[in-house]
């Protein structure tokens, strides 16, 4: 137990935490625009297609490692809390291992990743000529672009989400300057893009590496007794493969969403494509008190303080209300006029306000199971994570196999937000269990 008190859990720092993640969060969708935007100068479709093809498949194998971040929260926080700064520092490293290790990986297995990516999304032979060029040149990065989920990770941890911040906002603006210098200034088209993009995530990782600079100032990051300690490693390992098979059922059900939509041909496909970027939105705005109840409910474990636990699920819980409440009346009232803004197709439009009330329950009905992901990340319960990810999976798929069949693209979108709803009710049955392992750990 640390000796020094804790800081009383309040609003306001709630806020403190959430809000540079929201702030860094807005940043995302800028960046993407910008680098349609400006292959969009070219003046050809093939590099549009090249630049959203290589940056989806490569955005997906990094989601991958998003666990790197889950679980550095969960266990730096829990670490601090207990006072165990010896232990704050060495945890760092490992992931900061770990991500060296999976991008030394996709570098060299590129070949194979890219192929199989190439054969689940066929393009014509410009675009993936252009895409390779791309991902070529943008694998390069791959260890420093895994590593800052892992700086991110301890920043969050450590409540410094400012640093998360400034992390994101240089890589984006980085990225958004050099897209303009290489791409319009230079003439480097699509390999241009990717020149700017690995140099912002080199920057960033740099970036992050400093702002982390107090775990390496004590010795204990590189204590490799400690550092490579077995049941620690092992420890890390479980919690992380946990978080990773969780996130994995979540990108199926994701995807899958995605494919069948298309059964229902290409008005319905488009319309459903511009909803689900209201999810997106929703999914920026509230991972700023996401990150907050993971950090919080981390130090709380870390103390066995199960006091602590509840005021902090209570009050983050709260601020998730409020944020998924206003995001719902937005979409109800915009939600229109966004469909338009986003689709210029009438039959898209049409079809889309057809399908808006799903969009508009979607934040009402998610919220409980977004907020239990980061309390649940912050106990570092990556089991009961992974086995009600698992349960609502089972309901998913048998929602879509009793409704699609009978509402068609209705029955998707129910199958969709049913999955949410089993999602925040198994989560929320465990969460009696991980308030008292608060105590008994």
């Amino acid at each position: 137990m640390a000796e020094v008190a804790p800081a009383p859990i309040t609003h306001r720092r709630v806020l403190k935490i959430a809000g540079p993640i929201v702030l860094s969060n807005a940043t995302v969708p800028i960046l993407g625009a910008v680098d349609v935007g400006v292959v969009g100068q070219i003046g050809e479709a093939a590099p549009i297609g090249a630049v959203a093809m290589g940056a989806i498949i490569l955005t997906t194998i990094y989601w991958i490692f998003g666990f790197l971040r889950m679980g550095t929260v969960g266990m730096v926080g829990q670490a601090e809390g207990a006072g165990d700064k010896a232990e704050v520092s060495a945890l760092l490293t490992r992931a900061l291992i770990i991500a060296g290790a999976g991008g030394l990986l996709l570098i060299l297995l590129q070949p194979l990743i890219f192929w199989a990516a190439f054969e689940l999304s066929p393009a014509t032979e410009e675009v993936e000529s252009l895409a390779r060029d791309y991902l070529f040149i943008r694998i390069w990065s791959a260890p420093f672009a895994i590593a800052v989920y892992a700086l991110t990770g301890w920043l969050v941890a450590m409540e410094r989400s400012t640093g998360v911040f400034w992390v994101q906002l240089v890589m984006n603006g980085i990225n958004i300057i050099l897209d303009f210098v290489f791409v319009l200034g230079f003439g480097w088209g699509v390999q241009g893009v990717a020149i700017a993009t690995v140099i912002a995530e080199v920057s960033g990782a740099a970036l992050g590496l400093y702002l982390c600079r107090a775990a390496f100032a004590r010795p204990d990051w590189r204590d490799w007794a400690r550092v490579f300690d077995r049941v620690r490693v092992i420890s890390m390992m479980l919690v992380n493969l946990d978080i990773l098979i969780r996130s994995a059922l979540l990108m199926i059900i994701f995807s899958s969403f995605v494919f069948l939509g298309a059964s229902f041909g290409d008005v319905t496909l488009a319309a459903n494509e511009v909803l689900i970027q209201f999810m997106y939105i929703t999914a920026y705005a509230m991972d700023g008190f996401a990150f907050a109840a993971e950090t919080l409910i981390a130090r709380a474990y870390g103390r066995r303080d199960r006091a602590r636990v509840r005021r902090s699920a209570l009050m983050t819980s709260f601020w998730a209300a409020v944020v998924c409440g206003s995001m719902s009346l937005f979409f109800a009232l915009a939600g229109p006029w966004l469909i338009d803004l986003m689709a210029k197709a009438p039959d898209v439009q049409a079809e889309g306000r057809e399908y808006l009330w799903y969009m508009v329950a979607a934040p009402l009905i998610g919220c409980a199971a977004w907020i239990l992901d980061g309390i649940f990340i912050g106990a570092t319960r990556g089991r009961d994570m992974r086995n009600m990810m698992a349960i609502s999976f089972v309901v998913y798929w048998l929602a879509i196999w009793l409704l699609m069949p009978w509402l068609g693209n209705h029955g998707l979108w129910l199958a969709l937000l049913i999955s949410f709803a089993a999602r925040g009710i198994t989560l929320g049955s465990r969460y009696p269990a991980l308030e008292r392992a608060a105590e008994a750990r």
